[in-house]
């Protein structure tokens, strides 16, 4: 069967969005905030929108291209971070800066980055692996239902993975379980509260692009940046 070479017409801007969502995610990861009384980090609030357009992208064009953004927002973030610890530790011209200020803001704390790096590299393949399996399951019927489970789930692993490996022994095991269920709660919370708007955005990049993947024959590995599909892989009607 032949395989199809399409000129997209959304999908880089949705690759470069999510690599964004991930960049803001990770400045704004060090500040904790309260709201409603839940204490979480700046960057629960934004982070969300990376399974969102995940699941876009797994939903309109497949896990292959899905797995494809997710190697590209790792290697930008990789990039980001490398950047930045380059700048806080270049030295300071003589006369007074505010680079003391800035070096503390930028400064990387190891136990961080390994903590996001995992939960990162686990959680969101789990997102659009359930997704693509959701899909062919339910005969691409509910989409709101596959949207919010393929979140549920991988945002819970995402959590828990990225707040024990990056607090435990820093908080007590109740304030760690507390920001666990935190983190999660505010993750799923926007992922259905945004449901309205994501179902009718990929409803409309499905007719812009002509575009309906089903994951019939993929091989679901991590370890590719394979995004070739037969023509029969696509249903859109």
């Amino acid at each position: 069967m032949q395989n199809m070479v399409l000129p997209f017409k959304y999908l880089w801007f949705l690759m470069l969005a999510y690599t964004m969502v991930l960049a803001f995610a990770n400045w704004f990861d060090p500040r904790l905030i309260s709201i409603f009384g839940l204490n979480t980090d700046a960057g629960t609030l934004i982070f969300p929108f990376s399974f969102l357009l995940s699941d876009l992208i797994t939903e309109v064009y497949g896990y292959k291209h899905a797995r494809k953004t997710i190697w590209t927002g790792f290697l930008f973030n990789i990039i980001f971070i490398g950047y930045g610890q380059l700048v806080a530790h270049l030295p300071s011209p003589p006369y007074q800066t505010n680079n003391e200020i800035f070096n503390t803001l930028i400064a990387a704390d190891l136990r961080i980055i390994i903590a996001s790096t995992i939960s990162y590299l686990i959680a969101e393949p789990l997102n659009s692996l359930i997704m693509a399996k959701l899909k062919i399951k339910m005969h691409g019927r509910n989409m709101s239902v596959r949207y919010v489970t393929s979140t549920f789930t991988a945002s819970l692993v995402d959590s828990s993975i990225f707040s024990v490996i990056a607090f435990y022994n820093v908080m007590s095991n109740s304030n760690l379980v507390e920001l666990i269920l935190t983190m999660w709660l505010i993750k799923v919370a926007i992922e259905i509260f945004g449901l309205p708007i994501s179902i009718l955005i990929t409803n409309k990049i499905k007719r812009a692009e002509q575009m309906d993947i089903y994951d019939y024959k993929t091989k679901f590995t991590l370890l590719s940046l394979n995004t070739e599909y037969n023509a029969n892989a696509n249903a859109f009607k």
